[in-house]
C-alpha cells in the first residue's frame, strides 16, 4: 500500500535514526515481503512523536501509537493480512457507509428495545426506540466552525494524553512508524484486521477515514488489535451536526453505540461527538 519506496528495511539509508524497535512482516498467511511497520521497543515518549513525524514524511512514512491491549497483543500477533486490503481512493465513502447503514442500522437501531423495557411507545426519529432506522440520512456537512489549530497539533495533544494515561491504556502504548501518504491509509498500509466481524476490507473503512480527514481534520493516531482512536482537528459544534455525524459512526462501528449505553445515537452525539476532539472505536 505504500505510495512510496518503502525505507523500512533500512531506515540508516534513509536518514532515520530510530530507537531500538522491531520490524514486523508477520500476516495471517507467513512473512510479507516488505516489513508492514516498525515500533519501538519503550513506551511511547511525545518526544519521540514530533521528531519520528517530521523525518518520517519526508520518506514516506508517519506515525501512530500501537498498543497490546488488555491481552498484550503487539502487532506480531494483530493477524495482519495486506492481501486482503484493496486501495482506499478505490472507494466512495457514501457508498460505503449507505451499504453499512442498509445492512445494520435497521436490525438494531430499529428495535424498540429501549421503550418496550420502558412500557413506552416507540418514539419517531433516530436513536434506539424508533422502529426504524430509516434510509441512508446521508454524508454530515462539514462543520461550520474553523479548526483552531493545525490537525497534526491536535493529534499530538491526544497522543500526549494516551502516552500519558499507562493505567487506561494496560499493555501500554509504543511508538509506530508505516509506510503511507495519509493517516486514514495507515490501517490499510499494514493489512490491520481489527474490524474483520464488520468489514474484512480494510480499505473502505480507510475511505470513510479520508473523508473525515477532509471534513474534519481527523488522523489516526491510536491502532490495537480491535481498535482505533482518531484525532479531530474540527469537531461538530452544534447538535445537528453531531446528530449527522452520528449516523456515520454507526455504520462505520455499530459496536460503538450497540455495546455502550444508553444505545442511543443522540446521546453519543451529545456526549461523543459534540466538541470532542478524539474519537474512539472498538469492534467486537
Amino acid at each position: 500500500m505504500a505510495t512510496l519506496p518503502n525505507p523500512l528495511p533500512d531506515p540508516a539509508a534513509a536518514g532515520l535514526d530510530l530507537p531500538p524497535g522491531s520490524l514486523v512482516d508477520a500476516t495471517l498467511d507467513g512473512p510479507w515481503h516488505e516489513p508492514l511497520l516498525w515500533y519501538a521497543d519503550g513506551a511511547a515518549d511525545l518526544g519521540d512523536w514530533a521528531g519520528l513525524r517530521a523525518a518520517g514524511r519526508k520518506v514516506g512514512l508517519l506515525p501512530v501509537l500501537v498498543t497490546g491491549g488488555q491481552r498484550d497483543q503487539w502487532p506480531e500477533a494483530w493477524d495482519l493480512s495486506p492481501d486482503s486490503a484493496s486501495y482506499p481512493g478505490d472507494h466512495d465513502p457514501e457508498e460505503v457507509l449507505a451499504g453499512y447503514w442498509t445492512d445494520y442500522a435497521d436490525d438494531e437501531l430499529g428495535d424498540a428495545t429501549s421503550a418496550d423495557e420502558a412500557g413506552a411507545e416507540p418514539e419517531t426519529g433516530s436513536g434506539t426506540g424508533s422502529g426504524s432506522a430509516g434510509p441512508w440520512p446521508g454524508l454530515a456537512p462539514v462543520p461550520a466552525r474553523e479548526a483552531a489549530e493545525d490537525p497534526d497539533t491536535t493529534a499530538a495533544g491526544i497522543v500526549a494524553v494516551v502516552a500519558d494515561d499507562a493505567d487506561l491504556w494496560l499493555g501500554g502504548t509504543r511508538m509506530a512508524l508505516v509506510p503511507a501518504r495519509r493517516s486514514a491509509d495507515i490501517p490499510a498500509a499494514i493489512g490491520w484486521t481489527g474490524a474483520v466481524n464488520h468489514e474484512d476490507d480494510v480499505a473502505r473503512l480507510c475511505a470513510v477515514l479520508r473523508s473525515w480527514e477532509d471534513r474534519y481534520d481527523a488522523r489516526v493516531v491510536v491502532l490495537g488489535f480491535d481498535t482505533m482512536i482518531v484525532s479531530v482537528g474540527r469537531p461538530p459544534a452544534t447538535m445537528e451536526e453531531a446528530r449527522a455525524l452520528a449516523a456515520e459512526h454507526y455504520a462505520f462501528c455499530p459496536d460503538t453505540i450497540d455495546q455502550s449505553p444508553p444505545y442511543d445515537l443522540d446521546t453519543y452525539a451529545e456526549k461523543a461527538l459534540l466538541d470532542q476532539d478524539a474519537w474512539s472505536f472498538w469492534w467486537d
